[in-house]
């Protein structure tokens, strides 16, 4: 059969898929949670969820440096990637010899149809419809808590700061939850300097556990920067992860935010 990913790439797959590679770890999670235990044999060094895979399954590198001799040897018939996380030049590398199909996430709708497109071509159809409504419900269940709203920025990178634009999920979730971010008119991940977000003057610094691992400790140089901001430190998983751990995110924003004022 004939499918088409989300950065309109159509590749082919005789069957359905029995040795796939997941090089993204929010997709590995869902992967585990539409049923595919069996199926997946191989995931990457940061794919912590579920910790029994993370411990068991094969690992074939970072997501920015994929070791393509040990995923040939594990000899998959389908290969799942994202546009952001992977290298354009491993995806094409992986292409030649495998089907990929790399999805392209900024909302939570690219993040649905992810989930749908992946359920069809595993054949877990039906887990996936039932993990959407799921979804759906949990964040149409918050949907009139979060009408205060707050200006934010959030941080994932320290030495330079580096943040959020208006092109990714974190931004989409952000504004979801009522925190407008302060550089929605930036895209991608831009470098924020010391002066700029003492400008900037946002009612909260939100510092995410990863790809940096913001502690307690980096908390009170910020707030000599900002006195006036709140800082909080947060659960990059719930603002970045676009896999099955979305259905959890709308509880994790309403405690959070029952925590602002």
């Amino acid at each position: 059969m004939l499918f088409t990913d989300q950065i309109k790439h159509t590749i082919e797959i005789p069957n359905t898929p029995k040795r796939i590679i997941s090089v993204v770890p929010s997709q590995t999670e869902l992967l585990y949670d539409l049923g595919l235990e069996k199926e997946v044999v191989g995931i990457t060094k940061f794919c912590v969820h579920p910790e029994k895979w993370f411990r068991n399954k094969t690992r074939i590198g970072g997501t920015k440096n994929l070791n393509i001799e040990k995923i040939k040897a594990l000899k998959p018939d389908l290969i799942i990637a994202n546009k952001e996380e992977n290298t354009e030049a491993e995806i094409k590398t992986l292409q030649q010899f495998i089907p990929v199909w790399t999805s392209d996430i900024a909302t939570l709708e690219d993040s649905l149809n992810m989930i749908n497109a992946i359920g069809e071509i595993t054949d877990k159809y039906i887990a996936a419809s039932s993990l959407i409504k799921k979804i759906n419900q949990a964040f149409s269940q918050y949907k009139n808590d979060f009408n205060t709203q707050h200006t934010a920025l959030y941080l994932i990178w320290k030495n330079p700061y580096m943040s959020v634009g208006n092109d990714t999920i974190i931004h989409h979730l952000m504004e979801y939850c009522g925190f407008n971010n302060v550089l929605s008119n930036k895209t991608r991940y831009p470098e924020i300097t010391k002066a700029e977000i003492q400008q900037l003057q946002p009612e909260f610094i939100l510092l995410s556990s990863e790809p940096y691992p913001f502690k307690e400790k980096h908390i009170a140089e910020l707030q000599s920067i900002c006195p006036t901001s709140k800082i909080r430190l947060v659960d990059g998983e719930m603002f970045s992860w676009y896999g099955s751990r979305l259905q959890y995110a709308p509880t994790y924003f309403f405690n959070l935010m029952q925590e602002a004022p």
